[in-house]
């Protein structure tokens, strides 16, 4: 495939991702307002955190390195050996979901029968779901490496508008069930997922279109466990990839839910409080999960297909250097761009956020700080995603073994900085742990693709040099909403809210002509593209 066409798919991929990831949120932030008058603050945490993060470990370390693994270099492979590796997933997931549910139900503390009602129901339950959806992950990454948008978009919306139906329903039906309508409510989600991609391969292997596109499987069989006669069961050397990326996934993990696994273990908020910061935490990172995440999955299959993995840049096709370097300058400049706005109006109208979306409950106390720091937190997100995702793709096996080492220092120092920043300043303490944990990666990845294009024409880095005169109107934004914050929010009731939104609405407009007029070349690589 040619690279202009994996780069067109690839933003299709991206764009598409993203919109489904504003359907995600905006179904989740509507479900949350609305259990919140049905459940207390305290089953709200334990299934957000407690739970949430259960299922998402174990799916997590049983499956990212097979991902990154499978997902590296060309789709012209022995696609036999991989679907054989993929199947790994299931095993590695039992043990993991039997091992950490063993955890969650002897080691930690058990939260109030008559607040949340059927724990380990739902210890359980989460376990189970993790291990169903991983029997479809062979099928998810033959779906992803050959860039099926269609097919994610309908799968995933499918699952999570089910999802939504059956707790509101059960919510308003039966509340004292508790934790049982979670778990329900998480079964069908991966049911439905694992289901809509089965059916696809099913309706989709032997048919014309198929055959047509030349596809590497030609029937469902061929996506079971097979034995190949006089050869090895899989492909040693994307298994040793993979074992790289498990080492790193394990660190990964620890860093992405840092805050979750110290609030888990070492109990420095209880679980109202938690409940709390979940609902602030989810509603910071809508951006970085719509946007962000999606950029950063598509376009890592973009470079790992465009650029080989381990050689340097003198070895490449000058040509496909090229792209990969404007590429990653562009984006660079758009996630920085995407970020600076967040951190500039996001300080100014996080406590109306909260005080519309959860009333006095998220607004008063501790909330507008938090989702205030998490406006800055999301500007270190959004460089880091981009920047990592350019790494991941490009790094040998032996620098992704070096930089296991890094990741386990940076993850040991997070979890310590989160601890003590937690009992200097509450559950502010993880958002300043987490900026900082991000600064540090960054500050690698900067390193790693410096040292990649210094002996090269080409400095992607410039994409985060962003223009003089953008920074200073987002100087005069922030100054001009921070004083409309202060003299018409939010306690002055509609007319006086009203008022500081249009401030903030003028400030936009301003800042968005700005870019336009500025940031001509991103600006047609977004329209084009």
């Amino acid at each position: 495939m040619a690279s202009q066409d994996v780069l067109s798919q690839t933003t299709r991929l991206a764009s598409s991702s993203a919109l489904l990831q504003v359907l995600f949120r905006v179904l989740t932030f509507g479900l949350n307002a609305f259990t919140l008058r049905y459940l207390s603050r305290e089953l709200i945490g334990v299934v957000n955190v407690r739970l949430t993060l259960l299922y998402s470990t174990v799916v997590f370390l049983a499956r990212e390195a097979f991902r990154r693994a499978c997902l590296s270099g060309s789709t012209k492979r022995n696609w036999i050996k991989t679907i054989n590796l993929l199947w790994l997933t299931v095993p590695l997931g039992v043990f993991w979901s039997i091992f950490l549910g063993l955890v969650w139900l002897h080691l930690l503390e058990v939260p109030d029968p008559s607040v949340v009602p059927h724990y380990q129901a739902g210890v359980v339950a989460f376990g189970l779901s993790a291990i169903i959806e991983l029997l479809g992950e062979p099928f998810w990454v033959l779906a992803q490496a050959h860039l099926f948008v269609r097919l994610k978009v309908i799968a995933e919306s499918l699952s999570v508008v089910s999802k939504c139906i059956l707790t509101v329903i059960l919510v308003v039906l039966y509340p004292q069930w508790g934790l049982y309508i979670f778990s329900l409510a998480q079964l069908l989600y991966v049911s439905v997922l694992v289901m809509c991609y089965v059916i696809y391969f099913g309706m989709f292997l032997g048919s014309p279109e198929a055959t047509k596109k030349s596809f590497p499987v030609a029937r469902m069989k061929a996506l079971l466990p097979n034995l190949v006669e006089d050869e090895t069961f899989v492909n040693w050397k994307e298994a040793r990839l993979t074992w790289s990326f498990f080492k790193q996934s394990f660190l990964k993990q620890i860093l992405t839910e840092g805050e979750r696994y110290v609030m888990t273990f070492l109990n420095v908020l209880n679980f109202g409080d938690q409940g709390v910061y979940d609902i602030v935490n989810n509603l910071g990172s809508l951006v970085a999960r719509f946007i962000f995440l999606p950029i950063e999955e598509s376009f890592y299959v973009f470079f790992a297909k465009v650029l080989e993995r381990g050689k340097n840049v003198k070895d490449q096709k000058q040509g496909d250097v090229a792209m990969a370097a404007n590429v990653l300058e562009l984006l660079l400049k758009l996630v920085l761009l995407i970020g600076l706005t967040i951190t500039v109006f996001g300080y100014a109208y996080s406590q109306l956020a909260l005080d519309i979306y959860g009333g006095s409950m998220l607004s008063a106390g501790t909330g507008p700080d938090l989702l205030r720091c998490y406006s800055l937190y999301v500007l270190f997100l959004a460089i880091n995603g981009v920047t990592e995702c350019f790494t991941f793709a490009l790094m040998c096996k032996e620098e992704v073994d070096r930089y296991n080492f890094v990741m386990l220092a940076l993850s040991f120092t997070f979890l310590c900085i989160s601890y003590f920043l937690t009992h200097w300043h509450g559950s502010i303490g993880f958002i300043l742990a987490n900026c900082f944990n991000m600064g540090i990666r960054i500050a690698h990845s900067i390193h790693y693709i410096y040292d990649y294009f210094k002996e090269s024409t080409y400095r992607p880095l410039t994409g985060l040099l962003p223009s003089p005169f953008l920074v200073l109107v987002y100087i005069i934004s922030g100054v001009i909403t921070g004083f409309s914050e202060v003299f018409f929010c939010c306690d002055k009731g509609w007319m006086a809210r009203l008022i500081h939104i249009s401030m903030g609405a003028l400030c936009f407009a301003a800042t968005a002509v700005t870019m336009f007029c500025t940031e001509t070349k991103l600006i047609h690589f977004v329209r084009s593209q």
